[in-house]
C-alpha cells in the first residue's frame, strides 16, 4: 500500500505555504492535523527548496526544525527531516526523526551519506541537478526518464560504499527538480524503470508547476491538490512506495479508489 508523507514546512518562504507555519507550535498542530487526516509520515523541512530560493545557515534551519520534530516524535510520529545538510540531518535523528529526506541526494553536502550511515535513519535520495537558484540551468536531457535512473542508482551506488544498507534507501526522481513542464511527465512515465532499481520510491507532484502548466495558471489550490491526488494514484500503481503531499484528503481518496479499482481486476 502507498503511504501518504504530508509536507510540514517550518519555512517563512515555501512555494505553496510559506510563513503559515513558521512558529513552531503552528507547525506542530499542523503536522497533528495531517495525522489526523490520514498521513502515514510527516516530512518537516526548514528551507525552501523552491526555484530561486536562497540557502539558509545550518543553524537556523535547526532552530525551525528541531522543536518541532522532537513533539512529535514524542507523540509516536514518523517523522522525516527534509534537509540537504549533514549536521541538521544527524541533529533531527538524534531528536526522533527517523527518514532523512534529501532532495540532492547527497550531493549538497559531501558529509550527508557518511552522517547518515552512522545512524539508524532511512535516506531517501533525491534526483538533484543543482541548488536552486540554477533550478532550470541542467534541464538537458536526451532521454530524461533513463538518465535520471541511471543517475539515482549512481547515488545509491555512493550511499552504499558509505555504508548504508540497502534496505534503508529510498530513491525520489526528483519531480520539479532540475526538469522543466514535460521533462517532469516523462520522468514520471518511467517510474516503473526507477522503481526497477530495486528500492522503495518516493514521488513528490504536490501543486508544483508543472501541474499548472496543464491546468492553467489560474488554478486555485484546490485544483492543483486535485491534480496532486491524480498523479500520486498513478504513480500508486506504477510501484511508489510513498508520494508526499500538502493536502492529505484528496490523495488518500484517490489512493483509495485507485486501489478499489486494481483490486477488482485482480478478484
Amino acid at each position: 500500500m502507498t503511504l501518504i508523507m504530508g509536507i510540514v514546512n517550518v519555512t517563512p518562504d515555501s512555494f505553496s505555504d510559506g510563513g503559515r507555519y513558521l512558529d513552531p507550535d503552528a507547525a506542530i498542530a499542523h503536522a497533528r492535523f495531517l495525522c489526523d487526516q490520514g498521513a502515514d509520515l510527516l516530512d518537516v523541512g526548514g528551507e525552501s527548496t523552491r526555484p530561486g530560493a536562497q540557502r539558509v545557515a545550518p543553524r537556523v534551519e535547526q532552530q525551525r526544525v528541531l522543536p518541532v520534530v522532537e513533539a512529535l516524535a514524542s507523540e509516536g510520529a514518523f517523522v522525516s527531516i527534509d534537509t540537504m545538510n549533514a549536521v541538521t540531518a544527524v541533529a533531527a535523528v538524534r531528536a526522533g526523526a527517523r527518514l532523512v529526506n534529501d532532495v540532492s541526494g547527497g550531493l549538497a553536502d559531501p558529509d550527508m551519506l557518511a552522517a547518515v550511515a552512522e545512524t539508524d535513519a532511512e535516506l531517501a535520495l533525491g534526483h538533484w541537478r543543482g541548488p536552486s537558484t540554477e533550478m532550470y540551468a541542467r534541464a538537458d536531457y536526451a532521454d530524461v526518464g533513463r538518465e535520471v535512473a541511471a543517475e539515482l542508482a549512481a547515488r545509491v551506488e555512493a550511499a552504499l560504499a558509505a555504508g548504508i544498507a540497502p534496505a534503508r534507501i529510498v530513491v525520489d526522481p526528483g519531480i520539479g527538480f532540475g526538469k522543466r513542464g514535460a521533462q517532469n511527465w516523462q520522468t514520471l512515465r518511467a517510474l516503473p524503470e526507477i522503481a526497477g532499481l530495486g528500492h522503495r520510491v518516493l514521488i513528490g507532484t504536490s501543486r508544483k508547476r508543472f501541474l499548472a502548466e496543464v491546468l492553467g495558471d489560474d488554478a486555485d489550490l484546490g485544483r492543483r491538490d486535485l491534480a496532486t491526488a491524480v498523479t500520486s494514484a498513478l504513480a500508486a500503481r506504477d510501484g511508489a512506495w510513498a508520494v508526499r503531499v500538502h493536502d492529505v484528503p484528496t490523495t488518500r481518496d484517490a489512493l483509495a479508489v485507485a486501489r478499489a479499482f486494481t483490486d477488482a481486476g485482480e478478484s
